[in-house]
């Protein structure tokens, strides 16, 4: 077999239940704001979101976004214009997002730590026409405007849309967001959209290459990767639609927490927004309060959650589905969650040019649809109309089944290409390199094994972080490990094997370093045993809350340089 044969499809047995589908085509060609029009037709009284405590009907979004959508047109924003949303998880994410698209426009989502050289560069390369922001970021916003095409301002406040909303305040230059919802009448214009080429979504990402670029999603593709999600995995259990609640914990900015709002959109959820991802003790409180059917995370905040010390109220017997994303889940993280809560946690795999969602491991689905055949780690099969295949990235040829290769994809939610030309960063026959290294086992699961920049050359021969970091949490004391590779002085062109490991609190000053490579010694390649194991708390996070190797990599050739 290759992997043209999709071995994962026996795995996409579900028990009792016949109606999971190998292949969801033809996909729907409509504009993805119709999503936000067809729930308030069909749920118009079912919450949309919980946010500080308040709710608002989906009839009430979708008022909120035509009249919005009005008022954008009547400033003179037109179909294709790009548009920066530039505000953390709160409604009016919400609101500007639909608006923008109901006019045709382009929705740019800005990092809420970018600083001004990258924010300007991507209004400069977008030629966004408008910025929306809290009043909070004027000033940074009022640095980037200069030289740029940023015509209108649009600001609001982060109480807006909550219980301690206050009267909106005019400030000069700028536009109101209430106010301009308040004035307008409900008429937004008739835009005639071409799914299939016209873009919804313009996101800057670090890319495949790790220079950042703009990710062009139309419209097609977002909706193709959002009836991939809960609609294809959720069909046997349609009773949740309309009914239910999504927690969102990850930010919206991001590609992942993008998909999940509109996907829960798609399906009439009550959506709870958690205005700072870092604020762990309020979504413990939400979790334990409100028992979403499902929240999403990355596996940081999965980590505190269960830290006594950061979330001391800890987390009550939930039926909640967790799923994790953006980094991989470490299996011990997994099951300390689960033994919590009493659910599996599941990951899924994915990145911004694919709209973004590629493979889920749905194991927590299987409690209540008996979806898979059997409970396994990784990041699971991919989702229906994906390929993929695992190249070996220096002959260009398929890697046998159970061997390494980069992961290439392609499927409807496939990016159009990078900014600002059509199949930039794709093979001429549609497929999407992605720079992470994997294996795919007999059932057709696949297991992320690192990203190929990651890998560590220690005198000719390759190792994968994370076989380390998985290899060290199997010793007791080990509450995470990262690992990275840093210039090996004596032997230009080698590298030495370095890991960062926070050790548990209960076995701080009973374990050493040493210690752990001697663990080590037993279970991995003579090459793959690390040099230098350094414990430490704390790591430095990336915009969506991973740990960046990147800086500690750069921290670790700094000491170098410096002698140290």
């Amino acid at each position: 077999m290759r992997y043209v044969d999709k071995p994962w499809l026996k795995s996409y047995q579900i028990g009792p239940y016949k109606n999971i589908k190998h292949s969801l085509k033809p996909y729907p060609q409509k504009p993805l704001f119709k999503i936000l029009d067809e729930a308030a037709e069909a749920h118009p009284n079912q919450k949309a979101y919980l946010y500080l405590g308040q709710e608002v009907k989906y009839s009430e979004l979708k008022l909120w976004v035509d009249k919005l959508a009005t008022a954008l047109n009547n400033l003179g924003l037109k179909k294709s214009d790009r548009v920066m949303v530039f505000l953390p998880n709160c409604p009016q994410f919400i609101i500007s997002d639909f608006a923008v698209l109901k006019i045709g426009a382009v929705v740019v989502p800005c990092a809420l730590n970018e600083q001004v050289p990258e924010l300007k560069r991507q209004a400069v390369e977008s030629e966004a026409r408008a910025i929306i922001c809290l009043d909070g970021f004027l000033e940074l916003v009022k640095k980037i405007k200069k030289d740029t095409k940023i015509e209108y301002i649009i600001v609001t406040s982060i109480t807006d849309y909550s219980p301690e909303e206050s009267e909106p305040q005019e400030i000069k230059g700028t536009h109101n967001f209430r106010r301009l919802i308040a004035n307008a009448v409900a008429n937004p214009p008739v835009v005639e959209i071409n799914p299939m080429e016209d873009l919804a979504i313009l996101t800057f990402t670090g890319g495949t290459t790790g220079f950042p670029k703009g990710v062009m999603t139309t419209h097609f593709q977002r909706m193709s990767n959002i009836l991939q999600g809960l609609p294809w995995m959720m069909s046997p259990l349609p009773g949740f639609k309309g009914k239910a609640s999504i927690l969102v914990a990850v930010p919206i900015f991001h590609a992942l927490g993008h998909w999940v709002v509109q996907s829960g959109i798609n399906w009439g959820l009550r959506i709870i927004l958690i205005p700072d991802p870092r604020d762990i003790p309020m979504i413990a409180k939400l979790m334990n309060e409100f028992r979403p059917f499902m929240v999403i995370a990355v596996p940081e905040q999965l980590r505190r959650l269960i830290d006594p010390k950061i979330n001391p109220t800890g987390l009550q017997r939930l039926q909640t589905m967790i799923i994790s994303g953006s980094a991989e889940l470490p299996e011990k993280i997994a099951a300390d969650l689960e033994a919590k809560i009493g659910m599996p946690v599941s990951e899924g795999y994915g990145l911004t040019e694919t709209s973004p969602c590629v493979t889920f491991n749905i194991s927590c689905f299987s409690k209540l649809t008996g979806f898979l055949p059997k409970k396994k780690s990784g990041i699971g099969v991919p989702l229906p109309d994906t390929e993929i295949k695992l190249i070996n990235p220096e002959t260009g040829e398929e890697v046998p089944f159970g061997e390494i290769g980069e992961i290439w994809v392609k499927g409807p939610q496939v990016m159009k290409g990078y900014w600002p030309t059509c199949g930039k960063g794709l093979t001429e026959d549609g497929w999407l390199k992605t720079g992470d290294l994997a294996e795919m086992d007999e059932d057709g699961y696949f297991y992320i094994v690192g990203r190929d920049k990651d890998m560590i050359n220690k005198k000719g021969e390759k190792i994968y972080p994370l076989i380390v970091e998985r290899t060290l949490a199997e010793h007791e004391a080990v509450a995470m490990a990262v690992t990275i590779g840093v210039p090996d002085l004596e032997k230009p062109g080698s590298e030495k094997i370095k890991v960062f490991v926070r050790i548990k609190s209960a076995f701080k000053g009973k374990v050493s370093e040493w210690e752990l490579i001697e663990f080590c010694q037993d279970k991995l390649p003579r090459h793959a045993i690390p040099d230098f194991i350094e414990f430490r708390d704390k790591f430095p996070l990336t915009k969506v809350e991973k740990i960046s190797r990147k800086e500690l990599r750069e921290e670790e050739i700094k000491k170098l340089k410096e002698g140290n």
